[in-house]
């Protein structure tokens, strides 16, 4: 199944008794509001003081979305439903798998209802449009018709928190589309707590795969993991709007996680709208932070990525915009990826090639001047050992042979300065001529 989520479906009045055992509620507070822990891990109340979302569709390919639920009416647009062909992205029917494209847009942009919208499901990015999309999925084992749609339909960010097993080249274009339009990805890392099992879209470039943590940071236990996870948010216990009517949700899953993120992206977007889609990735990614128990993993993590979002950090920090595709992964000329890296500028990349060149300059320079020094040391013992030779052992040099610093030992017949005094002597053992004054 292409969305799959472990979910118990509860009316808001069911919902509301259920948690009262658990937290008792104050008087004038709304009971689902309290419920919803995500929001205050993630600082929504100091968020919304910055950013809402404003002006930014987000696509939600999915089940289909419940655009009448009352803490989603006005914020969900028209959109596709690729399965009946029409433009009613609604759910269409009843049951678990058809609620699921409704949580995750009340998880982006629910509103809350009542004075103050105190009541209600509110979303990280509560502000932002969504732009429902029921996809085929489960029939065509594709999302490249949804993703280019919400492309031509200007979504800046997708959301897509379901896959498919096998690589589709319809569906790397689709993505690639996608990147090369300035629309950012956001897909789950799925839920079975498996290792090196992330799937598609997640195994694309241009891609931002999310897993899921708990309440207290840690990485939640059925979040999959491998190299290409990039970004954590929670996933446990999320309460969210669910359909049909105006029925609640509450579950465990990285398709929560990947809704939160896509919230962040949107909040960004809305903040920096001048901001590629890699670059808004990159605020995300430099403000992220691990748990304690992480604390000095190498990042990215396999599990955690590059921890766990802060949108308040991502509005608010001074994070410099980065080179286009910021950490995202790029399509090579030959279909094969590479990964530019986190937080660099062009210029930044610039000066780090020009460093890197001139450390290999000093390298060569020295390796070359060690290799000359080596071959000259070389020569200089040939030299000597061919004097040494020449002399004989036990030499007018020295006793050991080897001449003097200053002092000649060749035979005399070669010496203009000194005839041997007795011819009959031995000329090899005549004293040198001491080296010219002045």
């Amino acid at each position: 199944m292409a969305f799959r989520h472990m979910t118990h479906m509860l009316s808001a009045t069911a919902l509301t008794g259920a948690l009262v055992l658990a937290a008792a509620p104050a008087a004038s507070a709304d009971q689902t509001r309290q419920t919803q822990w995500a929001l205050d891990a993630l600082q929504a109340e100091s968020v919304w003081q910055i950013s809402k979302g404003n002006g930014v569709t987000v696509a939600v390919i999915d089940s289909g979305v419940n655009a009448d639920h009352i803490d989603l009416q006005n914020n969900v647009i028209a959109g596709k439903d690729f399965i009946d062909g029409d433009d009613d992205a609604s759910s269409g029917e009843s049951g678990e798998t058809s609620s699921h494209g409704t949580e995750m847009a009340g998880i982006i942009a629910g509103h809350g209802h009542g004075v103050g919208a105190a009541d209600g499901v509110m979303g990280l990015a509560p502000e932002s449009k969504i732009l429902p999309i029921r996809s085929d999925v489960e029939n065509d084992s594709s999302f490249a018709d949804e993703i280019r749609y919400a492309v031509d339909q200007d979504a800046s960010v997708i959301n897509i928190s379901g896959f498919i097993a096998q690589d589709q080249p319809a569906d790397r274009e689709a993505v690639k589309y996608a990147l090369n339009k300035d629309v950012l990805i956001v897909t789950a890392s799925g839920n079975e707590g498996r290792g090196d099992d992330i799937n598609y879209p997640g195994e694309y470039p241009g891609t931002l795969v999310v897993g899921g943590v708990d309440r207290n940071g840690e990485i939640w236990e059925g979040s999959n993991y491998g190299p290409e996870v990039m970004l954590t948010a929670p996933a446990t216990r999320i309460v969210s709007a669910g359909a049909p009517g105006n029925k609640l949700r509450i579950g465990d899953g990285t398709s929560d996680s990947a809704a939160f993120v896509s919230a962040a992206a949107a909040l960004v977007r809305s903040k920096y709208p001048d901001l590629t889609a890699g670059q808004v990735a990159n605020r995300l990614v430099k403000t992220a932070v691990l748990p304690d128990s992480a604390k000095g993993i190498s990042l990215p993590d396999e599990k955690y990525g590059y921890g766990s979002i802060r949108p308040l950090a991502a509005l608010t920090e001074d994070i410099p915009a980065g080179s286009k595709y910021g950490p995202l992964k790029v399509f090579e000329a030959d279909g094969s990826s590479v990964a530019p890296g986190v937080g660099k500028s062009d210029s930044e990349y610039a000066a780090e090639k020009k460093q890197a060149d001139q450390k290999r300059l000093i390298v060569f320079t020295t390796l070359g001047i060690i290799a000359l020094t080596v071959i000259g040391l070389v020569v200089w013992l040939i030299v000597r050992s061919a004097r040494r030779n020449r002399n004989g052992p036990g030499g007018p040099a020295s006793p050991g042979g080897y001449p003097q610093y200053g002092q000649q030992s060749a035979p005399p017949q070669y010496n203009p300065y000194q005839q041997p005094a007795q011819p009959q002597q031995n000329p090899y053992q005549q004293q040198p001529p001491s080296p010219p004054q002045g």
